[in-house]
């Protein structure tokens, strides 16, 4: 039901889970812990879905927090259950214990840190929007103004799209070149011409470092090849009209 990072797992006082798909409700295309709001499953299943996750994650449903997800770089402070609507971003960070962060993903890199000295956790959703545009960098800087210290943040990076799976155009390759010439290291050539396959995986990884995070792990899951997981990429090519959503979150249990 669920895959951990070997780094986070080592920490004292500290709960985690990239979740998979099993263990759910869902039926169909969602089949089974469809986590996804936003998608077109049974708003009832995804709810129980949703339980179970908390569950596992040791906090009650309202305390499963997600971010309406824009493709940003923008990072929010929980203190507690939301009021009304979930805020828009595609970070979180909170120091509360028993308060259990996550964002939703179907290919894009989840992302979760700890300070284990401050007592502060994140949780990002980096998809290669995200990431070029600095939603690490952003987590990052937000735990600081919490207390954390970026020299002692441990990070892992979650299932993703991998770059065996990513194809992309030239103008996707162009965006990053004009970013920064060094970004040619994370693309390869594809089979078809005018396409080249991207390392997410690994942009992520040097954003981590050079955002000072340098404790990191990577579970090296591809989301795309593996059932296991959702994809969008893989809904798409297969002609589904929607995909299901994972939950990867991060608790600070109560002391």
């Amino acid at each position: 039901m669920t895959f951990g990072s070997s780094l986070l797992s080592a920490i004292p006082g500290l709960r985690h889970a990239f979740f998979t798909r099993e263990g759910g409700i869902s039926s169909g295309i969602y089949q089974s812990l469809n986590g996804g709001l936003g998608s077109n499953d049974d708003p009832a299943h995804v709810v129980e879905n949703r339980r179970r996750m908390a569950e596992q994650m040791g906090v009650t449903p309202d305390r499963l927090l997600n971010l309406h997800q824009i493709h940003s770089p923008d990072a929010v402070v929980a203190t507690g259950p939301w009021q009304g609507a979930k805020p828009r971003g595609d970070a979180l960070v909170t120091r509360i214990e028993g308060l259990a962060i996550g964002i939703t993903a179907a290919d894009c890199g989840p992302v979760l840190f700890v300070d284990p000295a401050a007592r502060v956790i994140g949780a990002a959703h980096a998809g290669w929007k995200g990431a070029l545009t600095g939603v690490i960098e952003s987590t990052v800087e937000a735990m600081e103004k919490l207390g954390a210290d970026r020299s002692g943040v441990v990070a892992a990076i979650g299932p993703l799209i991998r770059q065996h799976s990513y194809e992309v155009g030239g103008e996707f390759v162009e965006r990053f070149l004009d970013a920064a010439a060094d970004n040619a290291r994370y693309f390869i050539p594809s089979d078809r011409s005018g396409h080249s396959m991207f390392d997410l995986a690994g942009f992520i990884r040097m954003r981590l470092e050079n955002a000072g995070v340098l404790m990191i792990d990577d579970v090296g899951i591809d989301t795309y090849s593996d059932e296991r997981f959702y994809s969008y990429r893989r809904s798409v090519h297969r002609k589904e009209p929607d995909y299901g959503r994972h939950v990867h979150a991060i608790v600070l249990e109560r002391e």
